[in-house]
């Protein structure tokens, strides 16, 4: 039985249970919080219990590093949707310590990507079309600079209130522990 069947056997016996009734809330933030964090697998649960969150308290928008690398790209787009259609009041970027993110090297991804099966050709017609895949790709080297720039991505952009305070954090994967990089609510 492949994964996809695994989880759809699961999902049946969760909807037959009415298993669903607990995690029942609407589509606004019951703290007005929207939260940027990374996508690694050790904070799915970790990060909600570290910070007091629950189902319904706030949204949770995750990526790989935590980072707003674009200031019209999709994740800057969900925070501003976040603030205007869905009550948040409050942001916190969350990334955390041992991020897979930090030094990434772009050429091992395109080498990793070529033993996939994309094509040399491919590589090199997307940089000849003028994608810089080495910026695309490329990570950080110190995870508190990088949230500072997202806290800044997102300060400065143009259709950002300037009274939504953008606080900074990083988390340490097994402790949970929580490192204040930026508060928010001080001037910056």
């Amino acid at each position: 039985m492949g994964l996809l069947n695994s989880l759809l056997e699961h999902n049946r016996a969760f909807v037959e249970a009415r298993e669903y009734e607990q995690f029942s809330t609407d589509k606004f933030p019951d703290k007005n919080l929207v939260v940027l964090s990374c996508m690694d697998a050790r904070l799915v649960e970790l990060l909600p219990k570290a910070m007091g969150l629950k189902n319904g308290d706030f949204k949770l928008i995750k990526n790989a590093g935590a980072l707003v690398t674009h200031q019209w790209g999709s994740v800057m787009r969900s925070l501003l949707v976040a603030v205007y259609e869905l009550r948040a009041e409050e942001i916190c970027i969350v990334a955390h310590h041992d991020c897979g993110m930090r030094a990434i090297d772009p050429n091992r991804i395109l080498d990793h990507a070529q033993e996939r099966g994309v094509s040399a050709d491919t590589i090199a017609t997307l940089r000849g079309a003028g994608i810089d895949l080495d910026a695309w790709l490329k990570g950080f080297d110190n995870v508190q600079d990088s949230v500072r720039h997202t806290v800044a991505t997102i300060r400065s952009h143009p259709l950002m209130p300037k009274d939504i305070p953008v606080h900074g954090l990083v988390i340490h994967p097994a402790t949970g522990a929580l490192d204040v990089i930026v508060d928010g609510n001080q001037p910056g």
